[in-house]
């Protein structure tokens, strides 16, 4: 943990702009939605419906499924952002894989509380999004620094060991990243789908 906090203290910048990116992609997500024409919303509308409905008469869940579907998504998350990290014109990618994740939480958030209003879909939010997401949302944002940072490295001094001492801590802490997104996955299947199945029932 403290190396974490190191990393966060020492690149505060970086961080700071990458959230920018992310809260950008959030605000494109419900700007999204608000700018949908009625009939667009609605086929969204009975989507997200069906889809309640439907895990309403879902006796089980198949957790297994779930958790190897969500660490699937984490792995190549990270490779994705890993990879374009250490390429100096793969960083505009990484940014833009930044703003595509916060869009698809604002897009997210604006459908559930188009749908359900805004008790119940904050609610809703609560028990599906927030809790991984506290950890999954740093840990992307501390990827895509780490890319970053490997970037400055090779622009700032092009020397053949530089270069390998930077993609030695890049890989490193990426790997890092990766076992905290895998947390979150197990925080989203056994917690958050849990705590959702729970509760459906008054949604």
């Amino acid at each position: 943990m403290e190396f974490l906090k190191r990393h966060v203290v020492q690149n505060y910048r970086e961080y700071i702009i990458m959230m920018l990116f992310f809260v950008a992609g959030i605000f494109l997500g419900v700007f999204f939605i608000n700018r949908m024409d009625n009939t667009q919303k609605t086929e969204i509308q009975q989507y997200l419906g069906e889809f309640i409905q439907d895990l309403k008469a879902v006796q089980t869940v198949n957790q297994g499924e779930v958790l190897t579907a969500s660490i699937y998504d984490k792995l190549w998350l990270t490779i994705g952002i890993w990879f374009f990290g250490t390429t100096i014109i793969g960083i505009p990618i990484v940014l833009g894989l930044v703003i595509y994740r916060g869009f698809c939480l604002g897009y997210t958030i604006a459908v559930s509380i188009s749908y359900m209003g805004f008790t119940k879909g904050f609610l809703f939010m609560l028990m599906t999004l927030v809790l991984q997401n506290i950890i999954f949302i740093p840990a992307l944002i501390g990827l895509a620094v780490s890319g970053f940072k490997f970037y400055q490295s090779i622009v700032k001094d092009r020397r053949k060991e530089n270069i390998k001492i930077s993609f030695v801590r890049h890989t490193i802490f990426s790997s890092i990243m990766l076992g905290v997104m895998i947390v979150s996955s197990l925080i989203e299947v056994f917690v958050s789908t849990n705590l959702l199945k729970g509760f459906i029932k008054y949604f």
